[in-house]
């Protein structure tokens, strides 16, 4: 008895110290990734890093304030596109299924989620860019909402389903239509998780560049409207890290450094709201 509660308490022991380490380890990337952004972008931070637009090639400062500016646009408008589509999608799975349909749109919103971003980026090429006839921010705002679509269903989905059946069948009870009952009773005791799916979703399409490259391409300039080439930060890192200018590279770390940041905000957003959200009883 005593050679096998030796045992166990060493197996325990081992685990323990296993799972330990590989959580320091995990912890240790980001850290990692975050010290170089900071030593290596903190740097070129400044004021007119977020006012001014980008330099010619070889010339010293300038700024990627139409980056930055363009970013918002095109992630702003694939949000506009992507979480009602996404939203209303998930609440036909979680509410309406029917077992063939709703099992079709499940496989194929999780192969969405597993597709790479640069075939999104050459789906929307084809789509609008080719019918357009020019790059422009829509057609990157395009490309973003299909990756943003299945992320926001799924996690919509999932967390109406966390929502207790007495509360649906407490609302039918009463005389409430199912529609009422799903928009009254159902999305707003699910909607603190709801509400975190669509921030990580967005979050999620925010640092992308392959789709951009293939759909907004860039500008080095203002953008002349949402029907023009425009310029983001994810793909002006991309083109910041490849150049052979040594300003213009740590202008990439420092354009890296905001994005990651705005990442982060979005998941500690998201987790407060989770936090604080209104929890509701299981029954």
């Amino acid at each position: 008895m005593n050679t096998r509660l030796i045992w166990r308490k060493s197996v325990n022991a081992v685990m323990l110290t296993l799972t330990g380490v590989i959580t320091v380890l995990t912890v240790s990337v980001l850290f990692l990734i975050l010290g170089l952004l900071v030593y290596n972008g903190a740097s070129a931070l400044n004021w007119n890093f977020f006012t001014k637009l980008p330099l010619p090639a070889g010339e010293l400062g300038g700024g990627l304030a139409n980056a930055i500016v363009g970013s918002l646009e095109i992630v702003g408008m694939a949000a506009l596109i992507g979480l009602p589509i996404g939203f209303i999608a998930g609440i036909y799975l979680s509410e309406f299924e029917d077992r063939h349909f709703a099992s079709a749109v499940r496989f194929v919103a999780d192969l969405l989620n597993g597709m790479p971003s640069i075939v999104v980026g050459l789906l929307a090429w084809s789509i609008v860019v080719v019918s357009m006839k020019s790059f422009s921010a829509v057609a990157g705002s395009v490309a973003l909402s299909i990756m943003l679509v299945p992320i926001v269903t799924r996690q919509t989905e999932q967390f109406l389903r966390e929502v207790p059946q007495s509360l649906r069948e407490g609302a039918l009870a009463l005389g409430a239509s199912k529609w009422r009952m799903i928009v009254t009773v159902v999305v707003p005791a699910g909607s603190k998780g709801i509400l975190t799916g669509m921030i990580l979703g967005v979050a999620r399409i925010s640092g992308e560049a392959a789709p951009l490259l293939f759909t907004a391409l860039n500008n080095q300039f203002w953008s002349g409207g949402i029907l023009q080439p425009t310029a983001s930060l994810p793909v002006m890192i991309y083109y910041r890290a490849l150049s052979a200018y040594d300003d213009w590279h740590q202008q990439a770390w420092a354009a890296g450094l905001v994005l990651i940041a705005l990442v982060l905000i979005a998941n500690i957003s998201a987790r407060y709201v989770l936090a604080r959200g209104i929890s509701v009883p299981r029954g």
